[in-house]
């Protein structure tokens, strides 16, 4: 398979997830068990963090250990970013927002003359995002 593009899950999701499995008076305790594996410096690291959190709540909680695992080659390129990346790409929302008034812009226009005009509205709507709320464009 020719990898050109790295699939990575959304660490707030997963994080948010685990505590809807998990009871609300364990949440404190999880919050301070679960940072390490998301934290981790290294995949290795972060599998060790697992394992531990998997011995420490894996009677309890075996629901929220299986979405770890089963999420675990889409969270672990996550983990090949600095700390300071890590922050901007731990959750998709950016992304989604993006895709979401693309699907607006095109929906409403309907069809495109040509993928030039297409790509000129897509170019449109990105230069009109506004990221701090006071109607400014890029």
């Amino acid at each position: 398979m020719n990898e050109q593009a790295r699939v990575q899950t959304c660490v707030i999701h997963l994080i948010r997830n685990s505590f809807r499995i998990a009871s609300r008076r364990d949440w404190d305790a999880l919050k301070k068990d679960l940072k390490p594996v998301y934290t981790a410096a290294t995949a290795t690291a972060a599998a060790v963090a697992l394992d531990d959190l998997e011995e420490t709540w894996g009677g309890r909680y075996s629901a929220m250990i299986r979405l770890w695992r089963s999420a675990w080659e889409e969270f672990t390129p996550f983990l090949d970013y600095d700390p300071e990346i890590r922050r901007v790409l731990c959750s998709t929302n950016a992304i989604e927002s993006l895709n979401a008034r693309y699907r607006k812009a095109v929906r409403a226009r309907g069809h495109f003359p040509t993928e030039q005009a297409a790509l000129k509205c897509l170019y449109l709507v990105t230069r009109s995002l506004d990221p701090t709320g006071k109607g400014q464009a890029r």
